[in-house]
């Protein structure tokens, strides 16, 4: 069994897993820069080290800070989180190398799924539905030729990215050239690799994502759908579980060809394996290796902490559940709350000043936030992430209704007032939206 997991990660999801240890009875290892010496995670965690200056390249990305903190303060095992060091194969095989247990997935299985041209071709061969797109990197040689097999309009997209950069649509042939050029161009900016690939544009889809856990044996179960279409420049902003648009037997269907799959591979630990979802029809697009930021409304509907089945796992103890014995009930809502001006989403790093969390029955709050805390301008601006649960989903959104009135935080601007327009809007009321809908809205409304 694993007896002290270090924390190789920072803010609220540190703070989610090191509460999940210490629920096990298992002594934490927080790291921190010197920017976040006063964090939530840092002043709860058993140990802390200091693993360099505010820059992520010097502290939270530096592998070698990481292993000698790990030797300091004996530390068997580490949690990556998300973000940062959470899917890097290379990471991995190096704590493997010094006897320390990464809770996670092989780096094998990081290094396929996170290719996006090997990935599509191991779902494809795993039985996985896959959209229509070319067989592996396209050249500008060859662009028009694939272009045309798949159909116009097609999506250009960098093998080695995420996040919509190195991400460009070709309407038309007379858009292609310029398309593919700047595509790669981005990806190499962002990435240091240029390769692209080609797949079908789909016009109105949703972003829908399944939850599967394996034992790294044979054995793996999915706990269900998120639906994560309302997004911006490609990052989700809320998400819910179970989708609006899918019924019980297409949850069921997709659910069970996921965990199927990786019973096929034999993954080990937590994943999600997304998809376009239009007209009926399921298409993959990637999968993460890794626990995801709105894993807590899967929690919500199934009474499974996915923290601990993956230190579970990790230890050689199996899964907890089998698939019958997962139960899906109510409804859940993730918003994730960005210290962000709620119009133009700049950062708004800054003291926070005053703070109150919501609370009541079906409410969670996963922050590291709290009164005087200093957001620092050097990481990602997510600070925390507002979780409701309800019987149904109109419960569910009139208590997130209720919540969004109690939330309070100042001295910084927040996207809160996002949600507090949101919720009110009509086709969210209807869960009729797709991943373009929040997009053509923020511009409707600040015209």
């Amino acid at each position: 069994m694993i007896s002290k997991i270090l924390i190789a990660n920072r803010g609220e999801i540190a703070l989610r897993v090191l509460r999940a240890c210490k629920e096990l009875g298992i002594a934490t290892v927080a790291v921190h820069s010197t920017a976040d010496a006063d964090a939530m995670h840092v002043r709860l965690a058993d140990e802390s080290v200091c693993i360099g200056p505010p820059p992520s390249r010097d502290s939270y990305l530096n592998i070698h800070q990481i292993v000698a903190a790990c030797e300091i303060t004996g530390a068997d095992a580490v949690h990556p989180g998300y973000g940062f060091l959470s899917e890097n194969a290379k990471f991995a095989e190096i704590l493997e190398a010094h006897d320390i247990t990464f809770i996670g997935p092989t780096a094998e299985h990081i290094r396929i799924m996170g290719d996006k041209i090997t990935a599509k071709k191991t779902a494809q061969e795993l039985g996985i539905p896959v959209v229509p797109g070319s067989d592996g990197e396209v050249k500008p040689e060859n662009a028009l030729e694939v272009a045309r097999k798949i159909g116009f309009p097609v999506l250009i997209k960098a093998t080695a990215g995420g996040g919509g950069r190195g991400m460009k649509v070709a309407r038309s042939e007379a858009d292609l050239e310029e398309a593919v050029s700047t595509a790669r161009a981005e990806a190499l900016a962002a990435f240091g690799n240029d390769a692209v690939y080609m797949e079908k544009y789909l016009g109105k889809p949703r972003h829908i994502e399944i939850q599967i856990v394996g034992d790294g044996a044979g054995n793996a179960v999915h706990l269900g759908e998120r639906d994560c279409s309302l997004q911006r420049r490609h990052q989700k902003v809320w998400e819910e579980a179970n989708s609006p648009a899918l019924n019980v037997d297409q949850r069921m269907k997709i659910g069970q060809i996921c965990a199927d799959a990786m019973k096929k591979l034999k993954y080990r630990g937590a994943g999600t394996i997304e998809f376009l979802y239009e007209n009926g029809e399921f298409y993959f697009i990637e999968m993460n290796t890794r626990l995801q930021v709105e894993h807590p409304i899967t929690e919500a509907i199934t009474g499974i902490d996915l923290v601990h089945e993956q230190i579970r796992v990790a230890s050689g103890g199996g899964l907890s559940v089998r698939q019958e014995d997962i139960v899906f009930s109510g409804h859940a809502i993730e918003c994730r709350i960005n210290a962000e001006d709620p119009r133009t989403f700049v950062p708004s790093p800054g003291t926070i000043t005053h703070f109150h969390a919501p609370g009541g029955l079906g409410v969670r709050v996963d922050s590291g936030a709290y009164q005087g805390y200093r957001i620092p301008p050097y990481y990602d601006s997510l600070i925390g992430k507002l979780i409701v649960h309800g019987r149904t989903r109109v419960e569910c959104m009139m208590r997130l209704r209720r919540v969004l009135d109690e939330f309070v935080i100042d001295g910084i601007k927040t996207t809160l007032p996002l949600f507090q327009d949101l919720i009110n809007n009509q086709d969210i009321a209807n869960g009729d939206y797709d991943i373009h809908w929040l997009e053509k809205h923020l511009a409707a409304t600040s015209e």
